[in-house]
């Protein structure tokens, strides 16, 4: 289970302290990665150097409403920074207006900021009915991603992560080689057994240490 982990702590109030407890945790339960905010992400890299664990960190969080050029630049900061993976979130407004070359094109552009990193698109799937997150899969395809996220864990009253959403994203994407990470309100090892049995290569969660305890 452990392996399946990105231990992620990504609250606007995180400290330092809170920070190196993270990292900490990490490194005592071997997790795959941790996934903090881009101000943490040379501490960490650097914290952790002795260590095979991935820093990711996130690129417009949490709303996606930030340009592309932003975005990019954002990213580029990131990889320069010893970042390992990026996680950006989609532009949801964008996709209601089924603006998909813009979608596809600034998916595209970030991942090539990403040197060769990890892609993945936060797709928001709170606020996304299934025919909405299956077409957001296939423009993660189209714009060249590694993996779809469902959620960044900040939407008022979501629910985050969802099984059945998991399983029509990894329906949707296994064929083309993208992965699905599941992100928001797992807190238990039985929702973390649920997500990965429905198709999630990855599990982002603040409660790792929890669920594998």
């Amino acid at each position: 289970m452990n392996k399946y982990i990105e231990h992620t702590l990504l609250k606007q109030d995180a400290t330092k302290s809170e920070i190196t407890k993270l990292l900490d945790e990490a490194i005592e339960y071997n997790f795959l990665g941790v996934c903090v905010n881009p101000c943490y992400v040379k501490y960490a890299k650097d914290y952790l150097k002795n260590s095979d664990i991935k820093v990711v960190t996130v690129i417009g969080f949490p709303l996606g409403q930030t340009t592309t050029e932003a975005k990019v630049l954002e990213t580029i900061d990131a990889v320069k920074n010893g970042a390992d993976e990026i996680d950006m979130v989609l532009n949801v407004g964008k996709l209601k207006d089924n603006e998909d070359e813009f979608l596809v094109y600034e998916i595209s552009a970030i991942k090539g900021a990403c040197q060769g990193k990890n892609l993945k698109v936060i797709l928001e799937t709170d606020l996304l009915n299934q025919e909405e997150i299956k077409h957001a899969c296939e423009l993660c395809i189209k714009g060249g991603a590694d993996f779809v996220k469902t959620s960044t864990g900040f939407v008022k009253n979501g629910v985050g992560a969802k099984a059945e959403d998991v399983k029509l994203m990894h329906e949707t994407v296994h064929a083309a080689g993208l992965g699905v990470k599941a992100s928001g309100g797992i807190r238990d090892r039985e929702s973390a057994e649920k997500m990965i049995e429905a198709g999630a290569a990855r599990l982002g969660t603040s409660s790792g240490v929890k669920i594998c305890s």
